[in-house]
């Protein structure tokens, strides 16, 4: 068989964990999968993975070649971007992730935008308000909120947000403005369950962080819903800057207790690192990029 037909089957098992979703993915049948890893494993003379009727598992020398597997791999993309460059602009696919709402409102348009400027790529965008983990569900670009842990990855920085209280005008002129977290009790509260699932909110005060418990008399799934019981008038939330903005720069909505916010949360956008990115990627990259820097609203 082909080596390079082999690599790539073997990293599709072993990121999916299983031949028949690798199968799936590859567009092939299972048995095929199964001869293919056979017939690398034999060639290598070791054994790359050690299955079950439950899981599959990669030894360490599976470990080992999955990274290497990946390099070539990635390196083979490089080539053929690099050919088709000769003649103008990426071709293919490339996958990405974001927060909900964020992708709604700040990565569509990047999106959009590229595809626009290069019409023979195509894109899918996966948003949830969860952290998806990008090697395990095979995507390329994924933008992050919050501070990151260690990792392999290649982290842009595109800006920050804030957590911050906001009510409508007209809420706040009736029920008057909070001077401090512990006025929260004496306020109408908006949770949205994404953003607190503790119900409880975080301030600071100078250098000390505090938790302040509030009790709803609104709980919802989403952020959407949480602003739109904030513009009707309900009562107070906490959302992310960038969430409300719109809303706050037109008036709808007035944010409360500047002085007790916390510090600003980091944006990232990330992808595989180093000469594992394909040219399609860094392409998209460069275009998100420069399009959430230049965003006021992400400052």
């Amino acid at each position: 068989m082909d080596r390079f037909h082999l690599l790539s089957v073997f990293v599709a098992v072993a990121e999916e964990e299983s031949f028949a979703s690798a199968a799936r993915k590859l567009r092939m049948s299972p048995p095929a999968v199964t001869r293919a890893i056979t017939s690398l494993e034999h060639r290598l003379g070791v054994k790359l993975l050690t299955r079950t009727t439950r899981f599959v598992r990669m030894t360490d020398a599976g470990h080992r070649y999955r990274d290497s597997a990946r390099r070539i791999l990635a390196e083979m993309d490089e080539a053929d971007d690099a050919a088709a460059g000769v003649h103008g602009e990426p071709r293919g696919h490339i996958a990405v992730t974001a927060p909900a709402l964020f992708g709604r409102m700040f990565v569509v348009p990047g999106i959009v935008d590229y595809l626009k400027r290069f019409p023979a790529m195509s894109v899918s965008a996966l948003f949830l308000d969860r952290v998806v983990n990008l090697v395990e569900e095979g995507l390329d670009v994924g933008i992050r909120i919050g501070e990151l842990p260690d990792s392999t990855m290649q982290a842009i920085g595109v800006g920050y947000v804030r957590r911050v209280v906001c009510a409508s005008p007209a809420y706040l002129a009736d029920k008057g403005i909070p001077q401090s977290p512990r006025a929260l009790s004496e306020h109408t509260i908006v949770a949205a369950s994404s953003m607190s699932p503790t119900v409880e909110w975080r301030f600071a005060s100078g250098s000390k962080a505090t938790n302040v418990k509030v009790t709803p008399r609104l709980t919802v799934t989403n952020n959407d819903a949480a602003i739109e019981a904030a513009l009707q008038g309900l009562g107070l939330t906490c959302l992310l800057s960038y969430q409300v903005a719109q809303h706050v720069a037109t008036g709808q909505l007035q944010v409360v207790l500047h002085d007790y916010e916390t510090p600003r949360v980091p944006i990232h956008v990330l992808h595989h690192e180093g000469r594992q990115v394909s040219a399609k990627v860094r392409t998209f990259v460069d275009v998100l990029v420069q399009r959430l820097r230049s965003d006021k609203t992400l400052r």
